[in-house]
């Protein structure tokens, strides 16, 4: 029985809609940058229209400050490697296209610049070597074949809470070698991170700093315990015996923390998602990845390109410059979106097509480009790789049986359910 119909139908009505809606908005007003398009999934056909007519549009129409979009491949890394024009510093506005607000700009090694960057990122690195990797391959090879067993036949549920929230925080809690039993903290504290205040996610700003400062209160416990002990191969003992790491204030060490949470969080948690669901979207990629299981090793980078977890990241210009032959100004927010470069027709052949057998899967921007490419970027893809493994050992087919629900960020790309259904 096909039970996928629904979903589709309603899918293509809405996206119909929404390129009639952005095909007749003057570009003078457009905000690329608006939370319900990516909460609505109806982003496509604005940054469509954007590679198409603007490439690098100056948005004045929105409910923050002015910021320039830059929507294609080519120029998004341009801005991403020129790290001595285009700043990621929390103090000039950080890494998102929002200010950080004030009371929240914890620095971490990813919104700061060089030499600053380096020598805090480094601390970290030692997590992801080949040879450790190859450890916690094994782990989550057990954990993944846990969870998947303990799935229920033939009843709908949560694929986010059951499968894609659970392995990533138990992969979390490993990393920070944090209190098993607590480890739900790791994805709360992620989610209330990055959280817009329309999200439902904390009713107030007195909220989030409530949880954020339970955040620093129990790290800071931890932290000074891997102080005062032998180094350990966990991040936070990484950074407690590190020199340039060991005196960060305490501003520093929690957004250390907050970014290590919400990367190792985000992006494997939403693309697992993600995965289950462009599959079902595209039923002869399914079809074709139950009879090659050997096409994960394409399918992964392609449900990241396609998935692109984390929709753009903001620089701010340290002098006047130029990109695509707009003057941009010392001190403007230039926001790389990736979600758009990733669908670039000039560089990704079918861009909007999931396949899962493409020629150059790696070819895009989700891990970012230079000095802040993304430092765990193998382990997502290990991670990912593991889990369809496993998946496909066990199942014929995961269904998805209804809409998903979105999370309402224009940063975080990603999701609060998806209904999905094992055949037994």
């Amino acid at each position: 029985m096909n039970i996928q119909a629904p979903v589709k139908v309603d899918k293509a009505e809405r996206m119909r809609r929404a390129r009639e809606e952005a095909y007749a908005t003057p570009l003078s007003q457009f905000h690329p940058g608006a939370p319900r398009l990516f909460q609505d999934d109806t982003l496509w056909p604005w940054f469509e229209r954007l590679r198409k007519e603007e490439p690098v549009h100056y948005c004045t129409n929105a409910p923050i400050e002015p910021y320039w979009s830059v929507v294609k491949y080519n120029d998004i890394m341009h801005v991403d490697t020129n790290h001595g024009i285009f700043s990621s510093d929390s103090t000039l506005g950080g890494i998102s296209i929002r200010d950080v607000p004030e009371g929240y700009d914890w620095p971490s090694f990813i919104a700061m610049d060089q030499p600053k960057h380096s020598s805090q990122r480094k601390t970290v690195s030692p997590m992801f070597t080949p040879t450790h990797l190859d450890d916690l391959a094994k782990l989550i090879r057990q954990r993944s074949q846990t969870v998947l067993d303990n799935l229920p036949r033939n009843e709908t549920f949560n694929f986010v809470e059951r499968v894609s929230i659970e392995l990533t925080t138990q992969m979390l809690a490993t990393l920070f070698d944090f209190p098993w039993e607590e480890r739900r903290k790791l994805t709360r504290w992620s989610d209330v991170s990055t959280a817009l205040p329309k999200s439902g996610i904390v009713a107030s700003a007195e909220e989030r700093r409530r949880e954020m400062d339970e955040c620093y209160a129990y790290m800071s416990k931890l932290w000074n315990e891997r102080v005062n002990s032998a180094p350990r191969n966990d991040l936070l003992s990484l950074m407690a015996h590190n020199d340039a790491t060991r005196h960060m204030d305490p501003d520093n060490l929690l957004g250390n923390i907050i970014l290590l949470i919400v990367g190792g969080n985000d992006t494997t948690r939403n693309t697992r998602t993600g995965s289950v669901l462009a599959l079902n979207e595209n039923p002869e990629q399914y079809d074709k990845l139950r009879a090659n299981p050997g096409l994960i090793e394409t399918m992964v980078p392609e449900v990241i390109r396609w998935q692109t977890p984390l929709a753009h990241m903001r620089r701010t210009a340290l002098q006047d410059t130029e990109i695509g032959g707009k003057h941009i100004r010392k001190g403007d927010r230039v926001v790389m979106w990736y979600v758009s470069g990733n669908r670039d027709e000039e560089m990704i052949e079918r861009p909007n097509d999931f396949i899962i057998d493409r020629a150059r899967p790696r070819t895009h921007l989700s891990f970012g480009f230079g000095i802040h490419r993304c430092v765990g970027m193998r382990l997502a893809e290990l991670q990912l790789k593991i889990v369809w493994e496993e998946m496909l050992k066990r199942f014929d087919r995961i269904e998805v049986v209804g809409e998903p629900k979105r999370i309402y960020s224009s940063f975080i790309k990603g999701y609060e359910t998806l209904p999905v259904r094992i055949p037994g």
